[in-house]
Formats: structure tokens, C-alpha cells, sequence
């Protein structure tokens, strides 16, 4: 997939390299899928997902709670850089609503933190994992390694239904990856929730607040 730079690729490879990071690998040669963002430990995953997708010409989407949406110019520049707004009070039906858009979009990488908080969180959520399987698209494993100041996207892969055998596939490759506050990565392991709160990473930025 060819990377198209334009004001967004520069914008973000500027970002990154004023912080001494880089970007491995390429784009999905996919254009939908479930692209997991994790370990999720600070606010400033957040900047760096987004400049990290635009260096690497990933249109990126992320879900947040209706309230960011409001006013006109701040919800025209949450959605210029890929919100998606989300009704809180429905959260059973995010996951639905998401497959929804998976299959009426032509093109759709829906950005998602499984922790769904950047504080310890003991269990992954699984709404990702449904996401990805009622829409029939693969899950793409991001990864932001803070200790060699790398970011990028590593495999791709179609949930096989043995959510449990994929889970220890997604733990074997983040086994590795060091977030910025280590003391803050819970288990990769699986909750009992079918759905994942909104958010790109679960609460604010998360909720996109710092």
C-alpha cells in the first residue's frame, strides 16, 4: 500500500522525530480492520497513535463520548482527526453499532484500547475481538515501545472464534513491548464484558482529555 504524503504525514513525522521516535513497517494491506492500541498507560499514547497512523497514511478512527462532539468547531476538528461519536448511555450497543459502520464504509481502521483506561486495568475488554469478528475483518496488533522509541503496526490476523488461543497470539507479541509506565500493565488477558466502553483509549484520551 502506497503511503500518501500529504499535511498529516509531515505533521506527524514531525512529532516524532521532535521526540526521537520512528515508525517500523508499513500500512495494513487491508481497508478495514480492528487495530488494537496497546499497552495503554498515559495521555501521551494518544498523540503518538495518531501521528504514528498519519506517517503511516492510515486514515485512523477512534470512538469518544458524544460531549467531545459538541459545539461546531470541536466536534469538525474531533472528526477531522477520525472520532467516530459514541452514546454512553448505549454502551451495549457499541459493538453492534461498530460492525454496522465496518460494513457500510468503504474503508474503516478503528483504532481501540482493550484496557479501556490508561490506570492498571486486570482484564482486556473483548468488545475488539467481537468488533473484528461480526464485521469479518482482521484485528492489526499496534504497539507504541517506549523504550526504543518505536511505534508501528506488527500482525495481522482474522479471530479465529478460539478467542482464547487468539488471546495467548496477541500476549506472546506484546510480551515485549515496554509502555510508558510499565507499573501500569495489567494482565493480557480477557474480562467478562462482550462490549468495549467507547473511546479510543477507554476514558478521556480515553475520552480524548489529557
Amino acid at each position: 500500500m502506497t503511503v500518501r504524503r500529504g499535511v498529516g504525514y509531515w505533521l506527524g513525522r514531525a512529532w516524532l522525530a521532535a521526540f526521537g521516535w520512528k515508525v517500523e513497517g508499513g500500512p495494513p494491506a487491508v481497508k478495514k480492520a480492528v487495530v488494537v492500541a496497546a499497552p495503554h498507560t498515559s495521555a501521551w499514547d494518544f498523540p503518538f497513535t495518531l501521528a504514528t497512523g498519519a506517517v503511516l497514511g492510515l486514515e485512523m478512527s477512534w470512538l469518544g463520548k458524544e460531549s467531545l462532539f459538541r459545539g461546531r468547531l470541536r466536534g469538525a476538528v474531533m472528526r477531522w482527526l477520525g472520532g467516530i461519536p459514541v452514546d454512553r448511555a448505549k454502551r451495549s450497543d457499541v459493538v453492534g453499532h461498530v460492525v454496522d459502520l465496518m460494513n457500510e464504509r468503504e474503508s474503516l481502521h478503528l483504532v481501540l484500547a482493550p484496557e479501556g483506561t490508561r490506570g492498571k486495568a486486570d482484564r482486556w475488554k473483548t468488545g475488539f475481538y467481537h468488533m473484528a469478528q461480526g464485521a469479518d475483518v482482521p484485528i492489526v496488533l499496534g504497539y507504541l515501545d517506549y523504550a526504543r522509541k518505536r511505534a508501528g503496526l506488527g500482525e495481522l490476523f482474522f479471530p479465529t472464534g478460539d478467542i482464547h488461543s487468539d488471546m495467548r497470539k496477541i500476549r506472546a507479541f506484546y510480551k515485549n513491548v515496554t509502555p510508558k509506565h510499565p507499573e501500569l500493565v495489567g494482565d493480557v488477558s480477557l474480562g467478562t464484558e462482550p462490549t468495549l466502553g467507547p473511546g479510543l483509549f477507554g476514558q478521556s484520551p480515553r475520552w480524548g482529555t489529557a
